[in-house]
């Protein structure tokens, strides 16, 4: 029997992050569209308790029923879904954070670079024709001192 050749598809180490990076944005997309469904659901659940059940009839903060209340501080909660979603991923999601690192990166090398050139100039290497001549010690040596003293 002929045995079929697996080809291994090659992806791009870019063309992968790319894919990874749309598939994390459908994934928050996904769960803030699932989070909103299930607040229509639950609001129209606390009223219809309040409502059909007469359940915290006389609990009324503010003059403002106890369902009213609820239903708000979680319309709050799916805002800053919307809000980490669209705006806060928008600035500062992966474009964002891989350009921190280059930043970064970029004034790491420039602090490596300007120290490299410090020790150019504060240490400098003797050329190819030049012998190496050590630095002078500022205290010379006693040749009539004991080792190991």
């Amino acid at each position: 029997m002929p045995t079929k050749k697996h080809s291994s598809s090659k992806i791009d180490p870019e063309q992968r992050e790319l894919i990874e990076r749309a598939q994390e944005r459908a994934r928050q997309k996904r769960r803030l569209y699932q989070h909103f469904i299930v607040f229509l659901i639950g609001s129209v659940v606390l009223i219809l308790v309040n409502v059909l059940f007469n359940i915290g009839q006389d609990i009324r903060p503010f003059g403002i029923d106890w369902f009213v209340w609820a239903i708000i501080f979680w319309f709050l909660i799916v805002l800053i879904h919307v809000f980490n979603v669209f705006v806060t991923n928008r600035f500062f999601g992966k474009d964002w954070e891989n350009r921190q690192v280059e930043k970064l990166v970029a004034r790491q090398r420039e602090k490596i670079e300007e120290l490299q050139r410090k020790v150019e100039r504060d240490h400098p290497l003797p050329k190819k024709d030049e012998p190496y001549i050590p630095p002078v010690k500022n205290k010379p040596i006693d040749p009539n001192a004991k080792f190991n003293s």
